[in-house]
C-alpha cells in the first residue's frame, strides 16, 4: 500500500472529521471510501460512454435501431413487473442512413 499526502482546506477537513466521527469511523477510512466511490462512478461513466460509442458506430454501420416509443413501452412493462418481448429492431431506409452518416461525419469533423 502506498502513502499519499493531501492538503485539505480547513473547512473541508472539519466536515470530514465530523462526518467520520458521526459515522463511527476514522478520517482515513472516510477519505478512502470517498475516493473509492468517486473512482467507481467515473469508471461506470467511462464504461457507459464506451458502450454508447460502440452502439452508435454499430447503428451507423448497420442502420439498425430501436424506436424510442418501442423502448419506452418495453421499459414501462418491465417497471410494472411484466415480462415483455424485447422491442423490435428497425432498419433505416438507405437514404435515411446516408443522411445520418453525413451528419455524423460533419459533426465529427467539427470537433
Amino acid at each position: 500500500m502506498s502513502t499519499t499526502t493531501i492538503r485539505l482546506p480547513d473547512d473541508l477537513k472539519a466536515r470530514v472529521e465530523r462526518l467520520a466521527t458521526a459515522g463511527g469511523g476514522t478520517v482515513h477510512a472516510f477519505i478512502i471510501e470517498a475516493i473509492a466511490e468517486v473512482a467507481e462512478q467515473r469508471e461506470r461513466r467511462e464504461a457507459f460512454h464506451a458502450e454508447a460509442e460502440r452502439r452508435w458506430k454499430k447503428m451507423l454501420r448497420t442502420g439498425e435501431y430501436i424506436a424510442h416509443e418501442d423502448l419506452r413501452e418495453y421499459a414501462m412493462a418491465l417497471a410494472r413487473g411484466d415480462k415483455p418481448a424485447p422491442p423490435p429492431v428497425r432498419t433505416m431506409e438507405p437514404d435515411e442512413l446516408a443522411r445520418l452518416r453525413t451528419r455524423a461525419r460533419r459533426s465529427a469533423e467539427a470537433k
